[in-house]
């Protein structure tokens, strides 16, 4: 079993936190995991990107070869777009809908969800900052996308749970709470292709 992700976003969205989120999982369950990061946040809204690893067995690269991503997670919809040849035939695309628009020829957003859609991939369009408004924080749209992509991180929903606690525990208990909430929130928008 291997598990190839890509979360994709901009600097500030939590790209990060998600991977410390999805290791930690990975590690609990004492599975072999591999990360690998670009990150432009020298300045809020660079690109970010990781690749994550998981398996049952040694992996010796960091690195998803082009067409075996198993799972394009991204918080920016144009983000998803860039890290399309990684993608597997049968691999999915969860997407966040709101763009986060920082050049100024940033394309129109029905364009761009459009395209998208033309993949012919597997998609699920969340409206991630909807979601983590009414969870409490726009700051907990990482967890709602998290909960979105549940279904494919090849973890239980109790060990994802175990994981964001763990995240979050040296803050208040209240935020953990509000992320929990956001991560069950998202659950509710979890493909079941």
């Amino acid at each position: 079993m291997i598990n190839n992700i890509i979360l994709a976003g901009v600097g500030g969205q939590g790209i990060l936190t998600i991977a410390a989120i999805i290791d930690y999982a990975a590690m609990q369950k004492n599975l072999f995991i591999k990360q690998a990061e670009v990150h432009g946040m020298s300045q809020r809204g660079g690109a970010v990107e990781s690749h994550l690893r998981i398996s049952d067995r040694e992996i010796y690269s960091d690195l998803i070869p082009r067409g075996e991503a198993n799972i394009i997670l991204s918080l920016e919809p144009m983000e998803s777009l860039r890290y399309l040849p990684f993608l597997a035939e049968d691999g999915v695309i969860i997407t966040a809908t709101k763009p986060f628009v920082n050049i100024s020829n940033y394309p129109d957003e029905k364009e761009v969800l459009e395209n998208i859609k033309k993949t012919g991939q597997k998609v699920q369009f969340i409206d991630a900052e909807a979601i983590a408004k009414e969870a409490g924080s726009i700051k907990t749209e990482n967890v709602v996308m998290i909960g979105a992509a549940a279904n494919y991180l090849g973890f239980t929903q109790e060990e994802l749970r175990e994981s964001i606690r763990a995240m979050f525990s040296s803050k208040s208990e209240a935020i953990v709470e509000m992320n929990l909430k956001a991560f069950e929130m998202g659950i509710e928008y979890s493909p079941g292709f």
